[in-house]
């Protein structure tokens, strides 16, 4: 029996469904180890464990601070852990204990935010592209969500490929009731939803759309996804340009994004970089056409379930997205792939080959 340390800071973030689901199938599959969660103050009433050898305690240790480099590597080292599970870069970097983390992927080692000072961004970014490098060299063991982000942490970093372990993740169904968006009710539509940051592509999704309208002049483009500086630097851009039905909508409910999922002509993915893609995989569970970059992991993720198109080609997303929008026989057979594709992924899987990486690591 060992005593296993889990950072769930992120836990109700919207990055944080990765840790939400590992600790929930981890307290079905393992009866075995002590776990001890730890949560941002505010999250300590909103999860409670639900198998007795799971306990949690508040961490009021704010990532990418110095507060997280002094003081929450004080808290780990009097935790007096076996082993402390990371499900993102972001950690005290010289804690000594022996360490597990999650890489993502690089998209942030690569990409800009222009709703950032550049000057503070800048050295920002440069700090963090060192901490990548240090946690992948320091953990005992490294876990990616592909294979596409494994050989690109071992080709940034210069670890051994024997150090990581690709757990696949997976996307959940939606329990919400379908809610209808009385605004797109008898209307086609083709949607994103996600956040807006540069290396989602869309811009270039934008202009895709000016290029379908020519043959569908009735169709509308949904932007979905809680409003942010970044959001509204496009909104200003689309409104500037006078770009018709290109609908902004903001944070929606699970249900009326269910049913966005279920009505829509297409679900596009135009991004430039991923480390494993849900958005598309949730759109595939829930019935959606989906149109998909075929950029970094996605086409390892998403197989022969999506049409694919060159993301930094407008004229080829336009057509692919025309294709699936034309042609009802593609339609119905990228609505069965994806549904199928979706299926092949498991979060319980995911977990039990988590749950082994910790195993090996704790027996060394």
């Amino acid at each position: 029996m060992s005593k296993i340390v889990i950072d769930a800071r992120e836990l109700r973030t919207s990055t944080g469904r990765y840790v939400e689901r590992l600790i929930y199938y981890l307290q079905q599959i393992d009866g075995k180890h002590d776990y001890i969660v730890l949560l941002i103050p505010k999250d300590m009433d909103s999860w409670e464990p639900t198998n007795p050898k799971f306990s949690k305690l508040a961490c009021p240790h704010k990532e990418f601070t110095f507060d997280e480099q002094i003081a929450y590597k004080r808290q780990l080292d009097s935790l007096k852990a076996d082993l402390v599970f990371f499900p993102m870069v972001q950690q005290p970097v010289w804690y000594r204990g022996k360490v597990v983390t999650t890489m993502q992927d690089l998209t942030t080692v690569r990409f800009r935010n222009p709703t950032k000072n550049p000057v503070i961004f800048t050295i920002k970014q440069a700090i963090y592209k060192w901490v990548n490098k240090r946690v992948a060299r320091k953990s005992q063991a490294i876990i990616t969500p592909t294979e596409f982000v494994k050989e690109d942490v071992v080709s940034y970093t210069g670890i051994k490929p024997d150090k990581v372990t690709v757990t696949y993740e997976s996307a959940d169904t939606i329990a919400d009731k379908p809610e209808s968006v009385p605004e797109l009710e008898n209307v086609q539509f083709i949607m994103y939803v996600g956040r807006p940051l540069p290396h989602k592509n869309l811009p270039r999704l934008i202009e895709a759309f000016k290029k379908l309208k020519a043959t569908y002049p009735d169709l509308k483009l949904v932007l979905a996804g809680k409003k942010d500086a970044a959001y509204d630097q496009i909104e200003a851009v689309v409104n500037a340009q006078g770009t018709p039905d290109v609908m902004f909508t903001g944070f929606v409910s699970e249900g009326q994004l269910r049913w966005m999922y279920e009505h829509c002509g297409a679900y596009v993915f135009p991004s430039l970089s991923e480390g494993f893609g849900l958005p598309g995989l949730e759109a595939m569970l829930h019935g959606a056409p989906v149109a998909s970059s075929n950029a970094t992991c996605l086409p390892e993720v998403y197989g022969d379930a999506v049409h694919y198109f060159d993301p930094v080609n407008i004229d080829d997303m336009a057509q692919k997205i025309g294709d699936i929008l034309g042609t009802p026989e593609l339609r119905h057979k990228l609505i069965v792939a994806g549904t199928e594709q979706a299926a092949k992924y498991s979060w319980k899987r995911m977990a039990e080959q988590t749950l082994a990486v910790y195993e090996q690591v704790l027996n060394k």
